[in-house]
């Protein structure tokens, strides 16, 4: 176990389905935050999103700068069979984002897969070990979504990113933190198509989108066209829009729709 001590909000005076942890990690040796919504859903071995945020973000953003719960209980009211519970984790705090990577800091990829996991299973009633789990994220949190996702392929049950960051080199763009600092002993470690042909034929599904007035949406089209040539079976999907909450306040009603279709399927086999 690698959780050294784990704090769980009071239901009495915490909103209304929702739940706030604070873990700390001995793959960090520090305390991480994690924001969890849809806790009293009913039922057993409910399926997990994990939803992973862009830089200078934290646990927090996704509910109250992305409006994702209220997103979520829009799509529910049409389609009631929909049910997931919101994982919602800080990135570990490494400088303006971690990008999810284990480095010389922290092992920040095993605090999502491992203490993040492992303390909602143990918090949430109605989630277990044998819940699914599905992948998401937005810019870092999308890179992120897609590296962790094709390097755990085995454990993931599907994959959606938006406005991704492809490349690691692609964080110059967002944050003055040099790049030495992502890089650990694997040289392959932070390429996401290294993961993505590794493990290409046991890839879950696989969608990502991006704003065409987003920087990073040429980043995106050549991920699209390598997938292409690797020929990995995934879904691209340009939209109107910037890099910004708008965009994914909007955008992430597409994954909800993606992740429900897949697991109505797994469901019914």
């Amino acid at each position: 176990m690698t959780i050294k001590r784990l704090e769980v909000s009071n239901p009495i005076y915490t909103p209304d389905n929702t739940q706030f942890l604070t873990i700390h990690s001995s793959h960090l040796e520090r305390r991480h935050d994690v924001s969890v919504y849809n806790v009293n859903a009913q039922g057993q071995n409910v399926p997990i999103i994990l939803l992973l945020h862009g830089v200078y973000g934290n646990h927090w953003v996704w509910m109250h700068l992305g409006g994702v719960h209220l997103v979520y209980e829009a799509i529910k009211r049409s389609h009631p069979r929909l049910d997931f519970v919101l994982v919602m984790p800080s990135d570990g705090g490494l400088q303006d984002g971690s990008a999810y990577l284990p480095t010389k800091h922290g092992d920040y990829e095993q605090w999502i897969m491992q203490d993040v996991l492992a303390a909602v299973v143990e918090t949430v009633p109605c989630v277990s070990e044998s819940s699914r789990i599905y992948l998401t994220g937005l810019s870092m949190g999308g890179y992120g979504a897609l590296r962790l996702g094709a390097k755990y392929c085995d454990q993931i049950s599907a994959i959606s990113a938006h406005s991704a960051i492809t490349k690691i080199e692609q964080m110059s763009n967002f944050t003055k933190t040099p790049l030495t600092q992502y890089r650990g002993d694997n040289n392959e470690q932070d390429n996401l198509l290294f993961w993505c042909q590794k493990h290409a034929a046991t890839l879950p599904p696989l969608r990502f989108d991006c704003g065409v007035e987003d920087p990073l949406f040429d980043a995106n089209v050549e991920l699209h066209q390598n997938l292409e040539k690797l020929n990995i079976a995934h879904q691209f999907e340009p939209f109107p829009g910037e890099h910004n909450w708008p965009y994914w306040h909007q955008q992430i009603e597409k994954t909800f729709r993606f992740f429900h279709h897949i697991e109505s399927q797994k469901q019914a086999t």
